[in-house]
């Protein structure tokens, strides 16, 4: 599998196939979600038309970076999340990075959205797609986050059929920027558990495939059953 690793201001156009990878948190808030009983995510592009599509729906859950804003009802923290019952309901959510790099490859004709979370059940999908060049997309610091990158190149491997020890890959990820960051409180919008969660490897046995319905751009969980015979990680 040819596998490259870009940045979203690196994407000059859209690829076949995307990974869009954010560790700490968007994604690993998405994969709770799901876990907790959402149906679907709509992935907004702004904090104006994620409020917009809550007011038109007040039944749905709007969730953002950063610290509690009204209008919203949740923040982009896993821990926060862990505890909350999303019972068939329709999450949006905005963050700085990974809806941003999901919106940026609508056009692809597999958008799957990743974190450690999901790593293996991202890889699956793509070794049964059998797809042979696949793109993934950096999403945080501007294509330089460690964390993201670093699960990145591990899905790519385990697409790929490689045996790969994640040690490394967690270590690279627990001493990135945004782990520090969080750790130590800069963030807003957080909770101390957050990293631990973030960097708990294939928590969830479903992959996350992002498509466009009419105008929106959604996320949802799809299951991806280990096939018989398949080695271990």
């Amino acid at each position: 599998m040819d596998a490259r690793f870009l940045g979203i201001a690196e994407l000059v156009q859209a690829p076949a196939v995307a990974v869009v990878v954010d560790v700490m948190r968007a994604f690993t808030v998405a994969a709770w979600a799901f876990a907790q009983g959402a149906e679907r995510i709509v992935l907004a592009g702004s904090l104006d038309e994620a409020l917009a599509l809550k007011a038109r729906h007040p039944d749905w859950v709007a969730l953002k970076d950063g610290p509690p804003a009204p209008g919203f009802d949740a923040v982009n923290s896993p821990a926060l999340l862990r505890s909350v019952s999303f019972g068939g309901r329709t999450v949006v959510q905005k963050t700085t990075a990974g809806t941003v790099g999901a919106l940026a490859v609508k056009e692809a004709s597999l958008v799957l959205c990743a974190s450690f979370v999901v790593a293996e059940a991202t890889a699956r999908l793509l070794r049964a797609r059998e797809c042979d060049s696949v793109t993934f997309v950096v999403t945080g610091e501007d294509g330089n986050a460690d964390e993201d990158l670093a699960c990145a190149q591990y899905i790519a491997r385990r697409a790929a059929g490689a045996g790969t020890d994640a040690t490394e890959f967690l270590r690279r990820a627990g001493e990135s920027r945004a782990a520090v960051e969080l750790a130590e409180g800069v963030r807003q919008g957080a909770h101390p558990d957050d990293v631990a969660l973030c960097l708990e490897l294939d928590r969830f046995p479903f992959a996350m495939v992002a498509t466009m319905d009419d105008s929106l751009m959604v996320l949802r969980p799809r299951a991806v059953p280990s096939p018989a015979g398949e080695a271990s990680i």
